[in-house]
């Protein structure tokens, strides 16, 4: 089996190791919410598994900050931070996006518009909550488009975040214009974005990626099959697609664990190591503006 991945066929199974692979997802301590392991051991154990690097994600504070101290921690892996534009950043706040790509180090990469806190999300569900929206009569709101100037400007990585489809591809299409050189459906299949098979093409004819989380097969998250996600990845095609862990989750297998589990499974549903490796290695690093 042909693959810079260096799968291995065992008993049946089959396992991949890490070398190179970026998991552009990964929740770390510490939090506000309780997580199964910190940014800085995190760290090191990706490094020790072969891993090339890691996007910190917090859903209420910036992790550019916390990228740069891990990389002095652990020399030798790329760590990256950014900024998740719910309630606890204000919102969607231009001048939060503004200071995060202004971080000492460079290491704040992505923008996530509003996730817990998206209108989307608070709607699907029906909790009674204030929320972020994004979008007001079927128009972006101003200040999203002043993020997404500032994305372009400094040249980050956008993600779509838990908005609606229709949201999505409003945000992604406002960025294509504006000159964004970098996006990502977060998670379209998962609740609460939810996006169908045309939505996700749409998405990807727009130049953005898709990304697909292992948190979504297995553990509390799970909504899919390896095989739903398997057909969906031949569909649109691996060159739009990425695979992330949404790993951190007391519970939940540790970041390289579910990626190894999510390689071998959506290799048991046939897609080829190639594409795994493509999914794994070769598009989080140009999402990531390193290749």
């Amino acid at each position: 089996m042909r693959s810079g991945l260096f799968f291995l066929v065992l008993a049946g199974t089959a396992f991949a190791q890490l070398n190179g692979v970026i998991d552009i997802h990964a929740h770390s301590a510490p939090d506000s919410v309780p997580r199964s392991i910190d940014a800085v051991d995190l760290a090191r154990l990706a490094k020790a598994r072969g891993m090339r690097g890691l996007v910190l994600k917090n859903h209420y504070e910036s992790t550019a900050s916390l990228a740069y101290i891990v990389r002095k921690e652990v020399p030798g892996l790329e760590v990256f931070g950014g900024i998740d534009l719910n309630r606890s950043v204000g919102g969607v706040n231009p001048a939060a996006v503004e200071r995060m790509a202004m971080t000492l180090g460079g290491y704040g990469k992505v923008v996530w518009m509003p996730t817990f806190d998206a209108e989307n999300e608070v709607k699907f569900k029906k909790e009674l909550r204030p929320f972020v929206p994004v979008s007001k009569g079927g128009k972006l709101r101003s200040e999203v488009l002043e993020v997404i100037a500032l994305v372009a400007k400094h040249h980050l990585t956008l993600e779509t975040g838990h908005s609606s489809p229709a949201e999505g591809l409003m945000i992604l299409q406002a960025a294509k214009r504006a000159g964004v050189e970098r996006m990502v459906v977060t998670h379209a299949m998962l609740a609460p974005v939810h996006m169908d098979l045309a939505q996700m093409k749409a998405a990807t004819a727009l130049g953005a990626y898709l990304e697909f989380v292992y948190n979504g097969v297995t553990g509390k998250g799970k909504e899919f099959e390896f095989a739903d996600y398997a057909r969906v990845i031949r569909e649109v095609g691996a060159k739009h697609c990425i695979l992330s862990s949404d790993m951190g989750q007391v519970g939940n297998p540790l970041h390289p664990d579910g990626l190894e589990a999510f390689f071998a499974g959506l290799a048991k549903e046939g897609i080829p190591a190639s594409d795994i490796e493509m999914m794994a290695r070769t598009n989080p690093a140009r999402a990531l503006g390193l290749e």
